[in-house]
């Protein structure tokens, strides 16, 4: 994989909840950080000195989010909001801003077995792939995104969400 350029991620915890899980931040940034240089041989504009911010928040407020921006009143595990294009090519540094709520995160993954702490980091790449281009809306993009994130996360040792049972880990 490719090695990371430099990106600053500001996460701002914004919902008490998070408070429960040590080391969320870390985290979310060592996630980002991995999704930027997984994809970077994909990725067609400079990323060094990009900037990604990213909500650690709660239902209501990915609700409130959800419904704004998309017109879907309902709460969602993560929201990522690109930059424009044209910012982009104008010079803007700013990536994106992502949104994770912590109580449809915490149900995921305890319905899933799978731990907290991963299921945040694979959210946190989605998120970060979403403001990279990346879409899953039609299936060959699933299949590409899906790849992408199984491919970072093996890279931070964390197993394929994806999977039926337990894949044996490989660096």
């Amino acid at each position: 994989m490719s090695e990371a350029p430099r990106i600053e991620v500001d996460v701002l915890v914004e919902a008490e909840p998070w408070s429960s899980l040590a080391g969320a931040e870390d985290l979310v940034t060592r996630a980002v950080l991995a999704a930027c240089a997984g994809a970077l041989s994909d990725y067609e504009i400079d990323m060094d000195g990009a900037e990604i911010a990213v909500k650690l928040t709660d239902d209501a407020t990915i609700r409130a989010l959800n419904r704004d921006w998309r017109g879907k009143d309902y709460a969602t595990n993560v929201l990522s909001f690109p930059t424009p294009e044209v910012a982009r090519a104008g010079g803007d540094p700013h990536l994106g801003d992502i949104a994770i709520a912590y109580e449809t995160l915490a149900r995921e993954a305890q319905a899933e077995g799978k731990p907290l702490a991963d299921h945040l980091a694979h959210l946190a790449i989605h998120g970060t792939l979403h403001l990279l281009g990346y879409d899953h809306e039609v299936a060959e993009e699933a299949e590409e995104m899906e790849a992408m994130e199984r491919r970072v996360l093996a890279e931070l040792a964390i197993a394929d969400p994806y999977a039926d049972t337990e894949p044996v880990l490989t660096p």
